[in-house]
């Protein structure tokens, strides 16, 4: 507080400036240059007034980036006092303040913070920081050199014409004024790049609170007060239609129509500089000042007519993203190096946010699919039987799992009369959303058709009549099977419709298959299918499945096989098991097979299995009690014991 009094004491001598501000970064170059013109005006030396300029310039940019968002309609004060020996300037911000470090060292190159810090404490010849509840106060002083005394205050007094023996005293008198002219415009430079790099980082600060179109257009904004530019344009590649597209622009008379850059040579890009230098990835200075002039038909050069400026391709490695053009109406005031300099180096930075951008827009797009795909997963085991019908002396279990989050393989179970339930599998060419619709679309006709006609031949027909056409357009098929199982007669009737055969283990030994003639759905409009009848009277367990099962592969790229697949359902029928344990011992043995290879097709079975009345009981109150360790799993409801 004792800073505040001295201050305050020593002003009644002082010349005093005072200014005030908009927290914005824009303000700060004209506040900054407005108090080095008082410091010039009360004759101090021109480094000196470069050292505030450039510390106020520091103090200002941190007073506007760290000011809390309620804080930011709150105008910055700036104070300069100007005395014979010093001067000081006083900062009033309005951020929630912090502790002045004892000592202020250069951050490394990669830190983003602390560089402000370390050019106001190198710059000046004291600095304080006082804060307070609301209002903080930074004071910069600043001691006159002597030179600047001696030029202002003794130099009337001063020989007009020097002796041989001050010929020295001259010389050296010229190598300080040409030092402090290179000191002024390398603290000039400094603040212009010190400028740059607060707009850069306070952007940076700024990822994720805004879409990414608003923050592009922050970003250029900045650009265009950070180098005295009067516009720009950025436009995007469309590489779909080899064109640019304008999507950010300074003034609306800029919007021009999309270019095309469809190839190298042809006459709609030689007539825009925008375009060429997309084409040959070349950065371009157009105006009096630069290495071409736009032509008359450019598109550009209706908008900004007698501009100067520069256009750079935004590219990604060997990608094209877009272009940036830059310029000033007054072309008798190019950009100077430093401001070129800027500019690429902001383009670099807006090509890295163009991905980020794009990279954003597919991870969100993901997202939505992702988001779908589950939800189309759910609707798609809802398909699938919760409960099988009773079938008097057979337990059925099913197994359903995709190679993706949807698939084309399904089953289904269904009762169509007393005594009678319909068992369908069925295998839609493909995998993903397009199998998966089509497998919806099955499992509503079987069903419906169902109604109509119980015979297994004829229901492949009508629905293949049904489907032939929607099948045909996309060049797609189904394999299907369907059985009926007379529970009376102890007969299946099936159907086949160039699916897999179905498999029989007799309690007598051996194995035994069915595949009745049949091509699959959607490859002749009016195909004909035959149906085959064998009993159940001396049969063990029947399995329906998918030729996901058999063409499953382990690490060494060995397949499941038709072989192996009929050698574990002749063993099973030693085991003794229900149609519920059977699935679950050949799921273990698949899945042990496989071992960590990912599913290269879905993996659809039906198993049925002879069991007695105290077995299905068991094996019904056994699946209440476990939750399935394999998704899409259902298992058989509770059965009345048959014959």
């Amino acid at each position: 507080m004792s800073e505040q009094l001295n201050s305050a004491q020593s002003s009644a001598a002082a010349e005093v400036c005072s200014l005030s501000m908009a927290c914005r970064l824009e303000d700060v170059r004209p506040t900054a240059e407005t108090a080095k013109n008082f410091l010039l005006e009360r004759r101090i030396s021109p480094a000196d007034a470069d050292a505030c300029e450039l510390a106020l310039v520091e103090a200002c940019n941190n007073a506007v980036q760290y000011a809390p968002r309620e804080k930011q309609s709150s105008n910055i004060e700036v104070a300069i006092f100007c005395r014979p020996d010093a001067v000081e300037i006083h900062v009033m911000d309005h951020t929630n303040g912090f502790d002045w470090p004892n000592g202020v060292d250069l951050p490394a190159p990669d830190e983003e913070h602390g560089r402000g810090l370390f050019i106001i404490q190198s710059v000046m010849d004291h600095v304080s920081y006082l804060r307070s509840k609301g209002e903080n106060r930074l004071i910069l002083r600043k001691t006159r050199t002597s030179t600047d005394t001696a030029r202002h205050g003794g130099e009337s007094n001063h020989a007009s014409v020097a002796s041989p023996n001050d010929v020295s005293a001259v010389e050296l008198k010229d190598r300080l004024a040409l030092s402090e002219q290179a000191a002024a415009l390398m603290a000039k430079e400094l603040c212009f790049r010190s400028e740059a790099l607060h707009a850069i980082f306070q952007c940076c600060s700024e990822l994720g609170k805004s879409a990414p179109e608003e923050f592009i257009d922050k970003l250029l904004r900045d650009l265009l007060h950070i180098v005295e530019a009067d516009w720009f344009v950025l436009r995007f590649a469309a590489l779909d239609t080899k064109e640019l597209l304008a999507r950010n622009v300074s003034r609306p008379d800029l919007d021009t129509p999309p270019l095309s850059i469809a190839s190298e040579g042809s006459s709609d890009s030689a007539k825009s500089i925008e375009a060429h230098a997309a084409m040959v990835r070349r950065e371009f200075v157009f105006g009096a000042y630069g290495s071409v002039n736009l032509e008359a038909e450019d598109p550009l050069c209706r908008s900004a007519f007698g501009s100067h400026g520069l256009v750079r391709p935004l590219c990604h490695g060997e990608s094209l993203l877009g272009t940036l053009a830059i310029g000033r109406d007054n072309a008798a005031a190019p950009f100077s190096p430093e401001q070129m300099d800027v500019i690429r180096t902001f383009s670099e930075f807006l090509a890295i946010q163009l991905v980020n951008a794009s990279l954003h827009r597919r991870e969100v797009d993901l997202q939505i699919t992702a988001r779908e795909l589950e939800i189309a997963r759910n609707i798609q085991e809802s398909l699938l039987p919760k409960y099988f019908p009773p079938i008097p002396g057979f337990g059925l279990a099913g197994f359903c799992l995709s190679a993706r989050h949807v698939g084309g393989d399904f089953y289904d179970v269904f009762e169509v009369a007393r005594g009678r339930v319909l068992l369908v599998v069925a295998d839609v060419m493909g995998k993903g959303i397009p199998a998966a619709l089509f497998a919806a679309t099955l499992h509503t006709l079987v069903r419906t058709m169902a109604e109509w006609t119980h015979e297994p031949a004829e229901l492949l027909a009508r629905v293949n009549r049904q489907m032939f056409e929607e099948l045909t357009a996309v060049d797609m098929f189904i394999t299907a099977q369907i059985v009926l199982l007379d529970t009376e007669r102890q007969e299946l009737t099936i159907a086949n419709a160039g699916h897999c055969p179905l498999l029989i283990a007799p309690r007598s030994g051996g194995l035994a298959s069915a595949a009745p003639d049949g091509v699959p759905l959607g490859i002749l409009p009016r195909a004909i299918f035959r149906e085959q009848t064998i009993s159940l009277r001396d049969c063990a367990s029947v399995l329906l499945y998918t030729d996901g099962l058999t063409e499953a592969r382990n690490a060494h790229g060995d397949f499941f096989g038709q072989e192996r697949l009929e050698r574990w359902l002749q063993q099973s029928r030693a085991h003794g098991s229900t149609a519920y344990e059977l699935s679950w011992h050949f799921m273990a043995d698949l899945k042990s097979f496989q071992s960590r290879v990912p599913l290269a097709d879905d993996q659809t079975f039906l198993i049925l299995s002879r069991e007695t009345n105290a077995e299905t009981e068991a094996s019904d109150a056994l699946a209440e009690r476990e939750t399935p360790k394999v998704p899409r799993f259902s298992v058989a409801a509770k059965s009345q014991n048959g014959l």
